[in-house]
């Protein structure tokens, strides 16, 4: 083994050893195909090195969501990167993380206990089509989801079944998660998701379908020579019609690097500034 090699594992054993002496947490041990990568000061992840990981529209998403919401689910958690950004954040008191494979759903609690948020993210390994209010124990205040982006056969199939499933709707629609959120939520409580731009008019179509109004809505551009990739809505199980629309966030400036409300983003895992006059520079 290399010098290099043998930097993340030093890293993990220092890491370990500090933690457990202090008492602040426990450390579940790290698999050879796994890695811990720190999401920011307060929430590490074990994550598999060549698995599904966290991703920006992750973070993106955990930021969107607005207040704090006492009962919470997370649909298609992966790892519950949104659950323990949510839960850190005081976003969320309790989040039932449901995921449908059972090797992320292990990855979730695993992840809990590394975080010492195993009394305030749940995880639930089970179909979202499956699911209502008795697995939740009663209604929700909100519900959050980063739900396949890909119909199902379109494109190219992915290199494993892990991340097939994560991709593509193999296993639900986004009307499917929609449908779930609204059979979650309380009236009056909010659904928050994340999709592709290109998709805007299934994210409202299935929104609406379901009973949720769509409320809020940013869209999110690559930079400002780019048409926007990604979009995020909010809407409120039972509300009533009237959307508002964000200025653009976009990510990057022309030499790549984080343009300030991307750096706010990340500095305070909120997306709320973007909707106050003056939150967006020009």
């Amino acid at each position: 083994m290399t010098a290099s090699c043998l930097i993340p594992h030093i890293v993990i054993f220092i890491y370990r050893f500090l933690c457990e002496r202090s008492g602040v947490m426990t450390i579940p041990d790290i698999h050879p195909d796994e890695r811990i990568d720190e999401i920011n000061e307060y929430i590490s992840l074990i994550q598999k090195k060549n698995g599904l990981t966290f991703t920006t529209d992750a973070y993106l998403l955990a930021a969107f969501v607005s207040g704090h919401n006492e009962r919470c689910a997370d649909l298609g958690s992966g790892t519950g990167v949104v659950s323990f950004l949510c839960a850190q954040k005081n976003k969320a008191g309790t989040v039932y993380a449901v995921e449908l494979q059972e090797e992320f759903a292990r990855l979730i609690e695993r992840n809990a206990a590394l975080n010492s948020l195993s009394n305030r993210v749940i995880p639930v390994c089970a179909d979202i089509r499956n699911i209502d209010r008795s697995t939740t124990g009663g209604a929700l205040d909100a519900v959050f989801a980063n739900p396949p982006y890909m119909k199902k056969g379109a494109g190219l199939p992915s290199a494993s079944e892990v991340m097939h499933c994560a991709r593509y709707e193999e296993n639900g629609t986004f009307s499917d998660f929609a449908k779930c959120a609204a059979g979650l939520l309380k009236k009056g409580g909010s659904f928050y998701t994340v999709h592709r731009a290109d998709r805007i008019a299934d994210v409202i179509g299935g929104m609406r379908s379901a009973g949720i109004e769509p409320k809020r809505l940013v869209t999110v551009y690559p930079d400002r020579k780019s048409p926007p990739n990604l979009i995020l809505c909010e809407g409120k199980y039972g509300g009533g019609e009237g959307l508002r629309i964000s200025p653009p966030l976009i990510m990057y400036t022309t030499d790549r690097k984080y343009t300030p409300e991307l750096d706010r983003v990340y500095e305070n895992c909120s997306l709320d500034f973007i909707f106050e006059k003056g939150g967006v520079s020009d």
